[in-house]
């Protein structure tokens, strides 16, 4: 054996078929797409979920569960993070501005203070809602919450 007569295993490599090249090729005329229909056209592209005109499986399965549309969706801050934001930026006054300026709340959120560490200064807070322990933990300490 030598390098000038090696090829490949018979088999192994095949003719890339050329369609659209006459009648003689044997794939001339539709060009191996069928007769009519949406996929013999030209820039046809298949919708992700289309099942051939069967009611896609999204539909047919049964939608689960309840989402209520009053629900108020709250950002949690915890007594640590409260304790943790009065040291970091000096300050003994957390309202909702604060929040907002320091990116821990987005505009349309709600504030709602939970209970979870400790607050060893007296800090001024104003939120949306609190946690009876929150609320006590802040009083304890000889601050004020105040609920908007």
């Amino acid at each position: 054996m030598e390098l000038y007569n090696l090829k490949p295993a018979t088999g192994a490599t095949k003719k890339r078929k050329r369609v659209g090249r006459g009648e003689g090729s044997g794939h001339g005329g539709t060009s191996t797409r069928g007769h009519k229909g949406a996929q013999s056209r030209s820039g046809y592209s298949r919708k992700l979920n289309f099942e051939g005109g069967q009611t896609p499986l999204q539909m047919r399965v049964p939608k689960r569960g309840f989402k209520s549309p009053f629900r108020i969706n709250y950002t949690v801050v915890n007594l640590f993070e409260l304790q943790h934001y009065a040291e970091k930026y000096n300050t003994h006054t957390l309202d909702y501005d604060f929040f907002r300026k320091h990116r821990i709340a987005r505009k349309t959120d709600k504030i709602k203070i939970l209970g979870n560490g400790e607050v060893t200064t007296g800090l001024t807070v104003h939120a949306h809602a609190a946690s009876k322990s929150a609320t006590e933990a802040i009083e304890k300490a000889g601050g004020t919450l105040t609920i908007i």
